[in-house]
């Protein structure tokens, strides 16, 4: 009995300790959720888990390059995760890719938080970063930490990306930083400051802009950043930068010699081919597919065989109904008065049975 009994205590112990590795399993696939918690002590790396700062930084110190892409919704976020990409940007260019704006400006922290839930429900794995558009964290510190609370809260992101390197950015970083919420920078070509900038233009082209990039890189890291983007500068600048750090560097638009680079994912694909989305391609990306021609392509036939009613044929009509039940049918709108109908029933299911 005592045999027994110590028995069905082990099963009890085992089956309690499988559900409970199996949701701390899914727990760390989750948003915001560390990897190498307090209690849990250090885990090893793989491929499937999530991506965290530690993960980083250790990328970095080895040497490794990382790699970020910039998507906004479920679909991409899949593909992401396939791939093993490094970082997710939920960047405020979708107002730009997505809404068709000419610029980044007016996208709301509503819209954006509507595409950060979607590529968090669809990427396990890359650290999510948000971006903070444009109004929503220059007034005060209060106002960029109650935003960036939300994107965290209510869009599932791991961090926030804010740009420029303006006095009162770097104290908008550090209190963020502060409050405990994860911060990458973004010097060079800002697109929030086009007002300014007079335009989408590089930086750093001259001594006194290019001595600026690497100073406000220098105060990001001072505010806390934990990596800077460095967008539309030479490589030379770039890589000024990068030595100057101890936090990586991600490049877009500045070469070969950061710590890591970004692209957006409709650009790298040659997804969007259309006179808007020309006009704003940037000249550095570089297009890996042309799915967009292979886009088009499809839309083109899908329009042809509806048209000339080739399209569905039955092997796209897969839902069947017997013989019997179609006499029963037509029987009944027989009785409705609905003689044509039962006729079009008639000779649908005539048209619809595959050749045998």
């Amino acid at each position: 009995m005592g045999i027994l009994s110590s028995l069905c205590k082990n099963l009890r112990t085992c089956s309690i300790r499988t559900h409970s590795n199996s949701a701390l399993s899914l727990l760390r696939r989750m948003s915001n959720v560390p990897e190498n918690t307090v209690y849990g002590g250090p885990k090893p790396q793989n491929h499937t888990q999530r991506v965290t700062l530690t993960h980083l930084r250790q990328k970095h110190k080895k040497g490794e390059p990382i790699t970020m892409v910039t998507a906004y919704d479920y679909p991409s976020a899949v593909h992401l995760d396939t791939a093993g990409i490094d970082i997710c940007l939920v960047g405020d260019s979708a107002a730009m890719v997505v809404h068709g704006h000419d610029t980044t400006l007016p996208i709301t922290v509503d819209e954006m938080l509507v595409h950060c839930r979607a590529v968090a429900r669809g990427a396990t794995r890359p650290l999510l970063v948000g971006d903070l558009p444009f109004g929503s964290y220059e007034s005060s510190t209060h106002q960029a930490v109650d935003t960036a609370v939300r994107v965290l809260k209510e869009g599932g992101m791991d961090a926030i990306k804010l740009e420029g390197g303006a006095p009162s950015r770097i104290t908008a970083a550090k209190a963020i930083v502060e409050a405990g919420i994860a911060v990458m920078g973004h010097v060079g070509l800002t697109p929030q400051a086009i007002s300014v900038l007079g335009g989408f233009r590089p930086q750093g082209r001259n001594v006194d802009s290019a001595v600026k990039v690497v100073e406000t890189s220098m105060a990001l890291q001072e505010a806390g950043c934990f990596a800077v983007v460095l967008e539309c500068v030479p490589p030379p600048v770039a890589a000024a930068a990068t030595s100057a750090l101890q936090i990586p560097t991600i490049g877009i638009g500045a070469g070969p010699f950061c710590s890591g680079q970004v692209l957006v994912y409709h650009d790298l694909l040659g997804m969007l081919q259309h006179p808007h989305h020309a006009k704003v391609t940037p000249k550095f990306c570089k297009q890996y597919a042309h799915v967009g021609d292979v886009i088009n392509k499809a839309l083109m036939e899908y329009s042809d065989e509806v048209k000339n009613g080739s399209f569905p044929g039955p092997a796209h009509s897969p839902y069947k109904i017997s013989a019997s039940d179609i006499d029963g049918f037509m029987h009944a709108l027989q009785k409705m008065g609905l003689g044509d109908a039962a006729s079009a029933a008639a000779n649908a299911a005539q048209k619809i049975e595959p050749t045998k």
